[in-house]
């Protein structure tokens, strides 16, 4: 068994044909059929189900798939390392309320201590940087979510807490108390679905029999903050992202008095994962960040449970 049968086996599982991998490996199809007819008697095991001149993947398959994954991705980064002058190279992800005010920080901070590290980022919701850890395309994340993987590891590291925001001109800006009850039927921009801020303010509507108009479904921080501003609509965002807009008054906030929008930004990485250097610096950022105040000195009403 070579890297070379784990890369065909990995084209198939993904492409589900023998032609397509053939053709994307630039080899005939009975070479990726030998290879697969290798892995089976090695192992011992049907990797994948042929029935009516199609692939069907078995659950061995599926779980070698995983392994596989890893490790063709450990081989790629060793030898791209071993080739470059073994510069090391990081990719970390983050979700929107880290992209915005977190990880640019972090960035620097690492790229002046390690600037022979190339640093990688990407920017998604939680479930797209859970997929991506999983397989390896990213080393670790920084994500605002709950973790449900069980092959992930998830650190909490960052307090935050999100806020319920309206506009200036919004008949709740002026208030100092809202009572959850009267959030029934109001119009709010919400994150797209995958996004931990989400997921925390839908379980809450669902705890409190609470339903909204949602009129606006974004994917992005600052759409939110526009739909606010210029649309009308409330949303639940983290105080971190509209800590600028409040302190000049374009924008009220109010805390979840009860604590219930209370949470914390993980640092994440697949529990096979070998760590390397890079990464444990930039654990030990991401740890020290921690180590601040949740931010201080922002004017808010309260959002009390009825």
């Amino acid at each position: 068994m070579t890297i070379r049968h784990l890369r065909i086996f990995i084209e198939v599982a993904e492409r589900g044909k023998m032609s397509l991998a053939a053709r994307s490996l630039f080899i005939t199809q009975p070479s990726v059929s030998q290879a697969i007819r290798e892995l089976e008697e090695h192992y011992q095991v049907l990797l994948f189900e042929r029935l009516s001149k199609k692939l069907y993947i078995t659950k061995e398959g599926e779980f070698f798939y995983e392994y596989a994954k890893q490790v063709v991705t450990q081989f790629d980064k060793m030898e791209e390392a071993m080739l470059s002058n073994v510069r090391e190279k990081l990719r970390i992800g983050a979700t929107a309320s880290v992209c915005v005010g977190v990880l640019p920080y972090l960035a620097g901070q690492f790229q002046s201590l390690h600037p022979r590290v190339d640093l990688y980022s990407f920017g998604g919701n939680t479930v797209e940087v859970e997929r991506k850890i999983k397989n390896m395309e990213l080393d670790a994340g920084i994500i605002e979510g709950q973790v449900d993987e069980k092959d992930l590891i998830s650190i909490p590291m960052i307090e935050d807490y999100m806020v319920l925001a309206v506009g200036k001109d919004h008949p709740f800006a002026s208030r100092k108390t809202i009572h959850a009850r009267e959030l029934e039927n109001q119009k709010f921009a919400i994150r797209e679905q995958g996004s931990g801020s989400r997921a925390l303010f839908e379980n809450y509507l669902k705890r409190h029999q609470i339903k909204v108009k949602t009129v606006f479904e974004e994917n992005s921080p600052t759409a939110l903050i526009s739909a606010v501003k210029m649309n009308g609509c409330m949303t639940v965002i983290s105080v971190r992202l509209v800590e600028e807009e409040v302190r000049k008054g374009e924008i009220s906030v109010f805390l979840q008095e009860e604590k219930e929008w209370n949470r914390h930004f993980c640092f994440v990485y697949h529990k096979d994962k070998y760590r390397t250097s890079a990464m444990r610096e930039m654990e030990k950022l991401v740890r020290n960040y921690g180590k601040e105040k949740t931010l201080e000195g922002i004017l808010a009403g309260r959002l009390v449970n009825d």
